[in-house]
């Protein structure tokens, strides 16, 4: 029996404009471009690290 991958919701909060370059490309990459947009994604460490970097634009809002 396969073992069910881990995902993790999160959701924009915050805007990217006037912020550095590279947190607005790291919530391009976490597939968020616009206000109150959640996306499901698999929960791996670069994923994570993403997250942390942006964490005062993105809010985790489920982890299965």
């Amino acid at each position: 029996m396969a073992e069910a991958k881990k995902t993790i919701t999160v959701e924009q909060i915050g805007s990217p404009i006037r912020r550095p370059d590279r947190q607005e490309k790291t919530l391009i990459g976490l597939g968020l471009n616009k206000m109150h947009r959640t996306r499901t994604l698999e929960d791996t460490p670069s994923v994570r690290g993403m997250i942390a970097a942006v964490s005062h634009l993105v809010r985790i809002v489920d982890e299965k």
